[in-house]
């Protein structure tokens, strides 16, 4: 009987147990874990996404955070100016303009600094960064690239460009951008030269008692494996700073020279190659007749307005320059041998001609001595008389060929 009594107390006690894991359950699918420890305590699950809003509206509100005044310095005090560590990949390298002297690049550009104000609780490294993609919210350094002649933002199909705010107070700000940049070009060497084209950044309104630019450690500079350029390969490239001084101050600048090496093989077969093959079509006169004037003439002609329209169509895909250039010594001189095979069967034509002036008057003169001869045998021999009517006809007869002679 003693048994039997026991049975409801273990019965209460088995229904209280599966009604416990039932309870558990129902809140985990409502948003709870069950914590296995000795007091079967059950926690609630937390949205970490929705605590990423409490967060931004916590460290950008309107009373917390100004975003028109800098971060502090290094010592938090803001008498040190503001670190940025900046640091880029080139994605692209589509033209590069000799005429007008200047590059197209697309670039995915990235600056770091740290603002203290920004500083949040990661929950226990649950939330690693927070992601903004508006600029404007925060403070941005005033950084412009100084030599830039026109550029865009990419926001197909979304602006790209981001915000990344960890909580240390770290920033890093990325986005892509496509710039047309000048170029200055020494080509006196043309085209067997080498060109440096700089990309230079600098703060447009805080000095460097404010704010300083450096390059971030490691790779600052990165290009893409498949970067492929017209008519160009691009070497190296090298960082450098360039901190300008001007009379409002001092400003934080930065540079990146990329050194391109011009391909020769295109101008191999666009230039060099036409040039020598006119030279040697204009030589090809000397192996023909001198008397066959037409024939000399129009190859003679016809090389030298190529050769001069290859110079110009040269010349008009370069920006017109003070110094002489190496491809103008080479059009110059295949120039010159063109026009010397013209200029060389003129001075043939005309010594031939001479020759043949002199040899017909020197004919003349001996035709004309033996008919003066002839005509003083007839006048003063001792049968002048009988011999009249014989050498009447000849002495016609030379004087006739004298006549077709001068004629």
């Amino acid at each position: 009987m003693a048994s039997f009594k026991k049975w409801p107390s273990f019965l209460m006690v088995f229904l209280f147990a599966h009604f416990a894991q039932y309870c558990c359950n129902r809140l985990e699918d409502d948003g709870c874990n069950y914590s296995g420890n000795s007091q079967h305590r059950c926690i609630p699950k937390v949205n970490y996404r929705h605590k990423e809003k409490e967060v931004l509206d916590q460290i950008l509100g309107p009373g917390s955070y100004d975003a028109r005044i800098r971060p502090s310095g290094v010592n938090g005090t803001g008498d040190s100016p503001c670190i940025v560590f900046v640091n880029m990949l080139v994605r692209s390298i589509s033209r590069i303009d000799d005429y007008k002297m200047e590059y197209s690049v697309q670039l995915t550009f990235r600056e770091q600094w740290m603002d203290e104000r920004l500083k949040f609780n990661d929950y226990n490294g649950k939330m690693k960064y927070l992601t903004l993609t508006e600029a404007s919210r925060v403070w941005m350094p005033d950084l412009f690239f100084s030599n830039e002649k026109e550029g865009h933002f990419h926001n197909i199909i979304m602006p790209n460009v981001y915000i990344r705010i960890f909580p240390n107070g770290l920033v890093l700000y990325s986005i892509r951008i496509s710039l047309t940049l000048s170029c200055p070009m020494n080509l006196k060497l043309y085209p067997l030269d080498r060109q440096t084209c700089s990309l230079r950044m600098v703060s447009y309104g805080w000095t460097t008692d404010d704010l300083v630019f450096l390059w971030k450690e490691g790779d600052p500079v990165q290009v893409v494996k498949n970067l492929h350029l017209p008519r160009f390969t691009l070497e190296k490239f090298l960082t450098d700073y360039c901190n300008s001084k001007t009379n409002t101050g001092e400003y934080s600048c930065l540079k990146v020279d990329l050194l391109f090496k011009r391909e020769f093989s295109y101008y191999l077969i666009q230039i060099y190659i036409p040039c020598c093959m006119l030279v040697i079509v204009s030589w090809v006169s000397f192996w023909l007749d001198q008397s066959a004037v037409p024939a000399r003439v129009s190859l003679g002609v016809t090389t030298l307005l190529t050769m001069a329209t290859q110079t110009s169509g040269i010349n008009a895909s370069l920006p017109p320059v003070s110094y002489t250039k190496a491809i103008d010594v080479w059009t110059g001189v295949c120039l010159t041998f063109v026009f010397g095979a013209l200029l060389e069967f003129a001075l043939v034509n005309y010594a031939s001609r001479s020759d043949t002036h002199r040899d017909d008057m020197s004919k003349k003169c001996d035709l004309e001595r033996t008919v003066s001869m002839d005509v003083g045998d007839y006048e003063d021999g001792p049968n002048s008389f009988n011999m009249k009517p014989l050498m009447r006809p000849e002495l016609m007869m030379s004087r006739d060929k004298m006549s077709q002679i001068i004629h």
